[in-house]
């Protein structure tokens, strides 16, 4: 398979007067629904005449010299007896690269997976090749601002021999991954505008969030936390590997290539702890063969238990490393947050968002930087911006968390025929003033920004995280050079704030509140300050922890956990056998918890509190997770009571025991089929888990 080059590299400025401003082109609009009954009327499959089965789609450059002689475009009835569009039992992503070079597609992709709920929002489920089936399906993607739907038919570009040349599926029949690629070409313009790109670029355009891009040669000192904070709450995050002289060095990683972080883990070594982070190369082969690789004699320092929950000895593009080596190997980590409050200290979940649409227009609004041209700077877009304490935050910090992101539109309607401009942004502290009026060229030159180094890149978006005083500030988005045109977006996130235009004829502005719609962060504090005087909690405290919560969504039923059942959760997930848990892995079980809390809620139709055997078989494939009738039976005798119903203490029993059994299953085998187990493990896994 050939090397992906994932990170772009930097294009020289616009000549200064040159201009290249073309309004934004919008992808078609098609109405998914009404072309649907059309076909199904007319009893027709669908054909795109928007996005052809024709060359043209794939491209006109590199691309076409690596396509098979006799390329041919098929529908999935075609290629299998039997296609699925998606299979909801899979628990990872199991998809293959094809010949476009877009690693930095799937390792966003890969991390949307983590998110079942995001990921339905971009990929409707509702969709299959049997019911209803015209050969049609939809996507929707966040484009510059608003989400749009994205309509394509199934005709797949296929070799000789009927296989998929670009992204397909471990499992042949699956399409989900083939057809979401379609669409995601059509978006951009070609398959071959996929060819190079950024892993923060794909993950914003599937979530809408805020993205935070930190070098790790120069790492915050508390990344450790930012990456655990990131892993427990609604946050996607991939990385990237340094350029390199060889496609696959001898450490094992691919140079320039973008690998997604799918898990963080604090592991017990004899020595004392460890930081490890798990990563997932979109290859699906070639892992990294330093400490803590599948082969390293790093494991024998683990417990046994730890040891065969965590280590997978097999080539699937999974892997561990410490964090010491992750960030040396790798250049940046990016974070996409759906609430901005990652990298803020400020108590509560709601969050507001305000979005404002510009453009830099040469001789009007193209001032460029004053590191550029002083003279004109002032003549760029300004928006005048009122940071205010939130109401409902619970400490008075002084400062408020603000995010800044500055998103530029391509201007042609590929994605790679249009070069990044240079943009930036600078932030001034100003007195209240009523005035709607553009600040003069004369308090540029007085004033210097808040934001002193300003950072302007090459790259679509620029985000900054700042820590302001409530009052009034300026932004002044720019380009580097002046007289250089394109249009713009301005996000804005914080707690609270106004965000306007200034200008005699200012824009509309789109304001909104977010809120994180997990309930995790409203523990927090209790949970921090609880393991501050317990770093260690056994089931007795366990049981006190998890009583204590107000469990809203069983305000009619009187819900507890009874010290076996706690006993039977501490035995589950206390990995390094020490018959108590660290913050870490009670925050694994919390976020659990949170989720079946919410899988029983959806399947307790009648709202008893309790799930008959159809109810938990239907509860058990919510989680997406396969399970036979035989097993499923044997484990609702294990954990019902008389009357064959399950609590929602014993669902959670039942499930942590299912997704852990299941994990070391698949860390064990080699083949999928089977195990080979020592004495010493099998009595660990059987006995004490």
């Amino acid at each position: 398979m050939p090397l992906l080059p994932c990170l772009k590299k930097k294009k020289s400025p616009v000549p200064l007067g040159r201009s290249v401003f073309q309004k934004h082109n919008l992808p078609v609009q098609q109405n998914y629904q009404a072309l649907l009954e059309t076909c199904l009327k007319n009893k027709c499959l669908f054909t795109d005449e928007n996005f052809p089965a024709h060359i043209s789609s794939i491209g006109t450059g590199a691309l076409l010299k690596k396509l098979p002689p006799k390329l041919q475009w098929k529908r999935p009835h075609d290629l299998h007896r039997t296609p699925v569009f998606y299979a909801a039992n899979r628990k990872q992503l199991d998809l293959c690269q094809g010949l476009v070079e877009n690693c930095w597609f799937l390792a966003a992709l890969e991390a949307l997976t983590f998110h079942q709920d995001i990921l339905a929002a971009v990929v409707p489920q509702n969709q299959s090749f049997d019911r209803k089936y015209a050969g049609i399906f939809h996507f929707r993607f966040w484009h510059f601002g608003e989400w749009v739907d994205v309509v394509v038919d199934d005709r797949l570009p296929v070799n000789e021999a009927g296989e998929l040349v670009f992204v397909s599926s471990v499992y042949k029949n699956v399409f989900w991954g083939a057809l979401l690629e379609k669409a995601y070409a059509k978006l951009y313009g070609s398959y071959e505008d996929l060819q190079v790109g950024q892993v923060s670029e794909a993950l914003v355009d599937f979530t809408g969030g805020v993205n935070i891009t930190i070098k790790l040669a120069a790492a915050p000192p508390d990344l450790w936390n930012i990456m655990t904070r990131a892993t427990y709450s609604r946050s996607l995050m991939g990385c990237q590997t340094h350029l390199g002289t060889t496609k696959v060095m001898k450490n094992g990683l691919v140079a320039g290539h973008a690998y997604t972080v799918i898990g963080i883990r604090k592991v017990t070594c004899h020595y004392g702890p460890e930081n490890l982070v798990k990563l997932r190369n979109p290859w699906g082969k070639i892992e990294w063969k330093g400490d803590w690789s599948d082969s390293s004699y790093k494991w024998e320092l683990l417990s046994p238990k730890e040891k065969i929950l965590l280590r997978k000895k097999k080539e699937d593009g999974e892997f561990w490393m410490s964090l010491q080596d992750f960030k040396i190997h790798f250049v940046d980590l990016m974070i996409c947050k759906l609430t901005p409050d990652l990298m803020s200290k400020e108590d509560g979940k709601k969050w507001m968002y305000s979005l404002k649409s510009g453009r830099w227009v040469k001789g009007s609004t193209a001032g460029g930087s004053q590191g550029f041209c002083r003279d004109t700077f002032w003549m760029n877009p300004q928006y005048w911006l009122e940071v205010l304490p939130a109401e409902d935050s619970k400490k008075s910090l002084g400062s408020c968390n603000v995010l800044v992101s500055l998103i530029q539109k391509h201007s042609s309607k590929h994605r790679n025929r249009a070069h990044h401009l240079f943009i930036g942004f600078s932030l001034y502290k100003v007195q209240r003033n009523e005035s709607n009026k553009k600040l003069p060229p004369a308090f540029f030159t007085c004033h210097q920004p808040v934001n002193k180094h300003q950072l302007f890149v090459d790259e679509r978006e620029v985000t900054r995280d700042f820590h302001l005083e409530p009052g009034v500030y300026v932004i002044v988005p720019s380009t580097l050079e002046p007289q250089q045109e394109s249009e713009f977006i301005l996000r804005v996130f914080s707690r609270k704030h106004v965000l306007r235009e200034m200008g005699e004829n200012p824009s509309f502005t789109l304001s909104k509140e977010i809120v994180d719609r997990y309930e995790g962060k409203i523990w927090e504090d209790f949970f921090t300050k609880h393991f501050k005087q317990n770093p260690e909690i056994n089931a007795v405290q366990l049981q006190r922890i998890l009583n204590n919560v107000s469990w809203r969504s069983f305000q009619n039923f009187h819900l507890r956990f009874s010290l076996d059942a706690c006993q039977g959760i501490l035995a589950l997930l206390d990995l390094n056998a020490t018959g108590t848990l660290s913050i870490q892995e009670f925050r694994v079980l919390w976020k659990r918890l949170l989720f079946y809390l919410e899988v029983f809620q959806k399947r307790d139709i009648n709202r008893s509190g309790r799930l008959d055997l159809v109810e938990l078989h239907a509860a058990v494939q919510e989680t997406g997770i396969s399970l036979s009738n035989e097993v499923c039976n044997l484990m609702a005798i294990r954990y019902s009571n008389a009357d064959l119903q399950i609590s929602f203490e014993s669902f959670v029993c039942f499930m942590l025991r299912v997704e852990i059994m299941g994990e070391a299953f698949r860390n064990l085998t080699q083949d999928g089929k089977g195990i080979y187990l020592q004495e010493s493990e099998w009595m660990m896994m059987t006995l004490y888990s």
